[in-house]
């Protein structure tokens, strides 16, 4: 005779449900794109890390569009704005940030992209700039970092040399020029480690 056994029932929470692939959730460094990209990679992270070289400021566009920015970004976390200007005085906020902590902070890189029919557009120069951030918290001593943000690391090292040409060559500097931003406010843009303070957008 078959005997019937109970089911047990255990409820399930969010905690038991693993970090789906694209959270990049075991790496200390986590990079992506756009606010979609911070959908995926910010949730359990410490600090935010938007970059944008040619954006807002640049185009004088800024308190609007930057608060509008901040609305979409994950809330009770602080949001850094970088590029190459800022790329070592972020990673010494960063740094900073952990030796308040006691531990390893989790750190989400965005490199902004241009948004472009509802979707975003690489842009190199924020890639590039997402790299050098990354590569200044390697040479702190933060370098666990996931596959993407390695790449994007990777990138900015081997074309270091080239960034002030590929910056005012790229897709997004081009368009500027055309709407009437003085190249000169391009170049400047790609200068590296020229600001000593990080810029804070969301303590």
């Amino acid at each position: 005779m078959r005997v019937a056994r109970a089911c047990h029932h255990r409820t399930v929470s969010t905690a038991d449900i693993p970090p789906a692939p694209t959270a990049q959730a075991k790496y200390q460094v986590r990079f992506d794109w756009g606010v979609a990209g911070a959908a995926r990679i910010a949730p359990g992270a410490d600090v935010v890390v938007w970059v944008d070289v040619l954006g807002p400021d640049l185009q004088h566009t800024g308190g609007h569009e930057r608060s509008g920015i901040l609305d979409l970004l994950p809330t009770g976390i602080p949001v850094l704005g970088a590029g190459f200007a800022t790329a070592a005085a972020t990673a010494r906020w960063i740094t900073d940030l952990q030796h308040r902590l006691g531990r390893r902070a989790m750190i989400a890189i965005l490199a902004a992209g241009e948004p472009e029919h509802g979707a975003v557009r690489f842009a190199v120069e924020d890639q590039l700039a997402a790299g050098a951030v990354i590569d200044a918290l390697a040479t702190l001593g933060t370098d666990y970092c996931s596959p993407e943000a390695a790449a994007s690391c990777a990138a900015f090292t081997g074309l270091r040399g080239a960034v002030a040409h590929l910056l005012t060559a790229s897709a997004s500097a081009q368009q500027l020029v055309a709407a009437g931003v003085a190249p000169a406010l391009i170049r400047a843009a790609g200068a590296l480690d020229t600001e000593e303070q990080a810029l804070l957008l969301r303590g």
